[in-house]
């Protein structure tokens, strides 16, 4: 990883964990000064956020180390590994939070109506939210980070729940009904597992060497046909590290050519590959001479597989 998007990254996560350290704090003792619950769980999630920040600033410093013998394609996974991490801190925490809402649901104690300074916390929340994912998802999009992309994804969900206990609070003062506050706050903690599900299930693709795109096999088949003598790709291997792909062809070639001329081919190859697909961390073109059919691959994808 360059020094500039491991910079990036670390200034990210130290504007996310002081940015959702004062949002956390405020929410939390004003939940608790009004009473409003769904106020105290949208508090706990900021909280939460923190954690995942400090996540974050860890792993910078670990993928913004050199490739070495024992990881030769670099530390760049532990980006998609953080993000494993993060998905079961963000699950937990919601799992935590509908443990104590549904408790409290099944319990018929009087509740008292909350305070209206509930509201102006929460609207302060929203706002405050809004500003960290977007600087995250800024910063996420321009250094690639994976990690920064699903923190971000994460704060936006956070804006949605904001939204969501704003308009429980509202209706509780409306309809009298300090039970709806409750009812709230356990529809938000739904809502923060299903989005630490949804994380974990998209980090699976890269750990299991998938892509998300699949038609970027397609670009790499039209690149390698466009290079003059060029014969028949196939048994193409692509996947991904953090959002960079590494790619692997079979091509053949004339039988009578020269290593040189061979070995030029291959490089215009490797050459339009990078020129049609960005974010390309390594290619690695196998040569193979004009008719060489080998039956038993087991690995890799054809033109005509790709077709189908």
């Amino acid at each position: 990883m360059s020094p500039t998007k491991g910079h990036a990254i670390r200034r990210a996560s130290w504007i996310s964990i002081f940015g959702n350290a004062a949002l956390s704090i405020l929410k939390i003792v004003i939940g608790f000064i009004s009473g409003s619950l769904a106020v105290v769980a949208d508090g706990i999630d900021s909280a939460s956020d923190i954690i995942t920040s400090i996540i974050t600033l860890i792993t910078a410093k670990i993928i913004s180390k050199p490739p070495d013998v024992r990881f030769a394609y670099g530390y760049e996974k532990a980006d998609t590994i953080a993000s494993k991490i993060l998905a079961f801190i963000i699950f937990f925490a919601g799992a935590q939070l509908a443990i104590s809402t549904g408790t409290k649901l099944l319990e018929n104690e009087t509740r008292t109506m909350p305070g209206a300074i509930a509201i102006y916390v929460t609207i302060v929340s929203i706002i405050g939210k809004l500003l960290l994912a977007l600087y995250q998802f800024k910063v996420g999009k321009k250094v690639n980070s994976s990690m920064l992309i699903a923190n971000a994804k994460n704060m936006q969900n956070d804006v949605i729940i904001s939204i969501s206990v704003l308009i429980g609070l509202v209706f509780t003062f409306i309809f009298k009904m300090p039970m709806l506050d409750v009812m709230t706050a356990f529809a938000v903690s739904g809502w923060i597992m299903w989005v630490a599900i949804k994380i974990f299930i998209q980090s699976n693709t890269e750990l299991m060497d998938g892509v998300l795109d699949t038609s970027v096999y397609k670009i790499v088949f039209a690149a390698a046909e466009e290079v003059e003598g060029v014969y028949y790709p196939h048994r193409v291997r692509i996947r991904q590290i953090n959002n960079s792909y590494v790619i692997a062809i079979d091509i053949e070639v004339e039988g009578s050519l020269t290593v040189s001329e061979s070995h030029r081919i291959s490089h215009e190859v490797g050459e339009n590959i990078k020129r049609k697909i960005e974010n390309v961390y390594d290619i690695v073109v196998h040569i193979e001479p004009l008719g060489t059919i080998d039956k038993g691959e087991k690995y890799g994808v054809s033109n005509k597989d790709f077709q189908k």
